[in-house]
C-alpha cells in the first residue's frame, strides 16, 4: 500500500509538472497578451512599460523558469484583469467550483449505479433496451449543448429555477439561514444535474457489465444456495465486487468533469473556475489561465489519488504492497 501510495505522489507530480509546462507555453503562444486586450484602452507606450515591468519583453524560456521559482513559493502570479492576485482569484471561486463537482459526481454515481444494477437485473428486457438507448443518447450529447437546452426548458419555457448565478443578486443578503440555503441549493440543481446526468449515462454502463460479470461467479450462486432472498445478494454479494471497476472511474472522470464544468459553468453563470478560466482566455490574463490550469491539475491528480486509495480499500488484495 505504501509502495502504491508513493508512486502515485511520483506520478502526480510529474503530471502537474506536465500541465503548468503544456498551458504556461500554450497561452503565451496565442496571439495578444494581457496588455492588448481590446477591452483595455491603452497606449502603445504604457503598453511596452508594462510588459518589460512583468517581464513579458523576456524569452520564453526565461520567462518560463521565473514562473515556475514563483510557483515553487506558493505565488501563482497576478491577474491583470482582476487586479488582485491569481491565488486570491482562485481561492474565492475554487470552493463553489468543488462543491459543483462533488454534488454532481455524488448524483452521477448514485445515478449511474442504480441505473447500471437494474440494467443487469432486468437483462435483455424492455426496461434493459429502454435504459440503453437513453444512456447513449446522453452519453453523445455535448455539455455545453445539454446545458443550454436544460436552461431554456427550465428557465425560459418553464421558469422554475434560476437563470443563473449561484445566489439571487438582489434578496440573498436579506434571508434567513434556511432560505439563504434554499436559495442557494435552487441556483445549484440546474448546473449539478446537468453534469450527472452526462455523467452518469458512462457509469452505467460500466456497473452493467461490471456486475453481468460478477452475477455468474460461483460465490454468487452459493449465496443463493444459502437461501438469500435475491435483493441481499445483489446488493450485499454481487454489487460489492462489481463496483471495483466503478472506483476507478472517479480518477479517469475528473478531467472530463473538470471539462464539463468549464461550459456549464459559463451557460449558467456560475462564479467558479471554469468562469474564471473562460474570462481569463478571453483577455489573455497569462498567470490567471495557467494559475486556474495548475490547480485543476491538481485537483484531477488527487482525485485520481483518492481513486487508488478507494479501490484498495474496497479491494484487500491492494493492502499487502
Amino acid at each position: 500500500m505504501r509502495r502504491l501510495l508513493a508512486a502515485r505522489l511520483m506520478q502526480s507530480l510529474v503530471v502537474v509538472l506536465l500541465v503548468t509546462t503544456i498551458s504556461f507555453f500554450l497561452v503565451r503562444l496565442a496571439p495578444g497578451d494581457p496588455f492588448s486586450y481590446a477591452g483595455w484602452n491603452i497606449s502603445p507606450t504604457v503598453q511596452e512599460q508594462w510588459r518589460t515591468q512583468f517581464g513579458y519583453d523576456k524569452p520564453m524560456a526565461e520567462q518560463f523558469v521565473r514562473y515556475l521559482a514563483s510557483v515553487s513559493r506558493g505565488q501563482l502570479g497576478y491577474s491583470h484583469t482582476l487586479h488582485q492576485p491569481v491565488a486570491t482569484a482562485i481561492a474565492a471561486t475554487l470552493p463553489r467550483t468543488l462543491l459543483l463537482i462533488g454534488v454532481a459526481l455524488a448524483l452521477s454515481f448514485a445515478l449511474g449505479i442504480a441505473a447500471g444494477v437494474l440494467q443487469a437485473v432486468r437483462r435483455g428486457s424492455m426496461v434493459d433496451r429502454a435504459l440503453s438507448s437513453m444512456l447513449l443518447t446522453l452519453y453523445s450529447v455535448p455539455d455545453f449543448w445539454l446545458a443550454l437546452m436544460a436552461l431554456l426548458a427550465f428557465a425560459y419555457w418553464l421558469p422554475i429555477f434560476p437563470v443563473g448565478g449561484i445566489v439571487d443578486p438582489v434578496m440573498h443578503d436579506y434571508m434567513g439561514f434556511w432560505p439563504a440555503a434554499a436559495d442557494r441549493a435552487k441556483h445549484l440543481v440546474l448546473p449539478a444535474c446537468t453534469l450527472a446526468v452526462l455523467i452518469a449515462a458512462g457509469i452505467a454502463r460500466y456497473q452493467r457489465a461490471a456486475l453481468l460479470e460478477v452475477l455468474p461467479m460461483d460465490f454468487v450462486r452459493t449465496a443463493r444456495a444459502k437461501g438469500l432472498d435475491e435483493r441481499t445478494v445483489i446488493l450485499r454479494h454481487a454489487l460489492r465486487n462489481a463496483l471495483l471497476p466503478v472506483i476507478t472511474l472517479l480518477g479517469l472522470l475528473l478531467p472530463a468533469v473538470a471539462g464539463g464544468a468549464f461550459f456549464v459553468e459559463k451557460v449558467f453563470s456560475w462564479p467558479g473556475m471554469g468562469l474564471l478560466i473562460a474570462n481569463g482566455v478571453a483577455s489573455r490574463d497569462y498567470d490567471l489561465v495557467t494559475g486556474s490550469v495548475i490547480v485543476g491539475g491538481v485537483m484531477v491528480a488527487v482525485g485520481s489519488l483518492v481513486a487508488d486509495l478507494l479501490y484498495a480499500a474496497v479491494d484487500p488484495r491492494l493492502r499487502t504492497g
